[in-house]
C-alpha cells in the first residue's frame, strides 16, 4: 500500500518500479545496520569485501533506478506536480545563475523520501492497529465515528477527512508512545543563546524524542498508557511533543504521513474488527525506527454489511 502510494504521488512512477527500489533500499539497510554493529576498523569500508561489494552494487542500482525516473519524468514535467517534478524544478545543472539541486542531490532527497515515506509511516499504522487490537472500546469509539462520518460505507476523501477526529487523536497518541523515530541530532551553525546559557558554534544536541514522549512531569502520570484524550484538546507546550521534529527542519513528509495513516486506518476499521494475536509478544526494538522486534500478530475479522 505504502510503496504506491510514495511511488504514485511523489514520483508518478509505477507500483513496480517503487517496488523495486524499496526492495532494494531494504536489502541495503540490512547491510548498513550490520557495519554499524560491528567492529569499526578505520579504512575497512574503502576495501573490497563482499559486503562492501554489495553496499555498491545496491547504491548504484539505486541510484541508477532513480535516474531513469529523472528522465521520464522531465518528459512530462509540464503536466506533473509530484515531488519529483518540484525538486526537478530547483534544479541548477543547465543554468549558472540557478544556484538550486544538482541532479546528484535529487537523487539523494528522492533516496530520502522513498525510505522516509514508506518506513516511517508503515511502523506509525502498525503500531495504531496494535494498540487498538489492545484497546478495543477505543477500536469501537474509532469504527463509529467513521461510519458516521463516511455515510453509506462509503471511503474517506479530502471532504471528510477533517472530521476524523477521533482517528487523528489516536495516531497522535500513537506517536506519542511509539514514535518511529526515537531522537533527533541538531547542531549548531553560529553562537546562540538559550536562556541563560551561552552555546558555542558547532554545538551538538541529541534530542530525545521518546524520553520527552513519555515524561510523566509533562504528560501526567500515566505517561506511559495509552490515552487519545489527551489530544483532544490543544498542548501546552509545543516542544513537549514533536515525532516530525520542529522548527524549519520539520519533516516535509509530515501532512502526507498522517493524511495517508487516516485514509488507510480508517479504511481498515470500516472493514474489519481485529484482536491481538495470542502469539504476540510485545518488544519494541530500535532498527532504523522503531519497530516490534517478533512482528504485529494480529487476528483480522470481517464485519458483515
Amino acid at each position: 500500500m505504502f510503496t504506491y502510494i510514495v511511488s504514485r504521488t511523489a514520483f508518478g512512477s509505477s507500483f513496480e518500479e517503487g517496488k523495486r527500489i524499496f526492495e532494494l533500499q531494504e536489502q541495503q539497510t540490512t547491510l548498513t545496520l550490520q557495519a554499524m554493529r560491528s567492529v569499526y576498523i578505520p579504512g575497512l569500508r574503502f576495501l573490497p569485501t563482499n559486503r562492501n561489494r554489495m553496499m555498491w552494487k545496491l547504491e548504484k542500482e539505486i541510484r541508477d533506478s532513480i535516474r531513469i525516473l529523472i528522465v521520464s519524468n522531465s518528459k512530462i514535467r509540464e503536466n506533473s506536480n509530484n515531488l519529483l517534478s518540484l525538486l526537478m524544478s530547483v534544479n541548477g545543472d543547465n543554468d549558472k545563475d540557478n544556484q538550486g539541486l544538482g541532479v546528484e542531490e535529487v537523487i539523494d532527497e528522492c533516496k530520502t523520501f522513498y525510505f522516509a515515506g514508506k518506513e516511517t509511516t508503515a511502523n506509525l499504522l502498525t503500531w495504531a492497529l496494535l494498540l487498538l487490537a489492545h484497546h478495543q472500546e477505543w477500536q469501537s469509539r474509532a469504527r463509529e465515528e467513521v461510519f458516521r462520518v463516511c455515510k453509506n460505507n462509503e471511503l474517506p476523501d479530502t471532504e471528510n477527512l477533517n472530521d476524523l477526529k477521533i482517528v487523528a487523536c489516536i495516531l497522535n497518541e500513537t506517536l506519542r508512545l511509539y514514535p518511529p523515530v526515537v531522537m533527533l541530532m541538531r547542531q549548531t551553525s553560529n553562537n546562540i543563546k538559550l536562556g541563560n546559557l551561552d552555546v558555542p558554534t558547532n554545538t551538538q544536541f541529541n534530542l530525545p524524542i521518546a524520553a520527552v514522549h513519555h515524561d510523566p512531569s509533562i504528560w501526567g502520570e500515566d505517561a506511559n498508557e495509552f490515552n487519545p484524550l489527551r489530544f483532544a484538546e490543544p498542548r501546552k507546550h509545543l516542544a513537549s511533543y514533536f515525532p516530525f521534529g520542529l522548527g524549519p527542519r520539520i519533516c516535509v513528509g509530515q501532512n502526507l504521513a498522517m493524511v495517508e495513516s487516516k485514509l488507510i486506518l480508517a479504511m481498515i476499521l470500516q472493514q474489519f474488527s481485529f484482536a491481538i494475536s495470542p502469539s504476540y509478544v510485545h518488544a519494541p526494538i530500535l532498527s532504523w525506527t522503531l519497530e516490534p522486534q517478533y512482528g504485529a500478530y494480529i487476528i483480522f475479522r470481517r464485519i458483515s454489511s
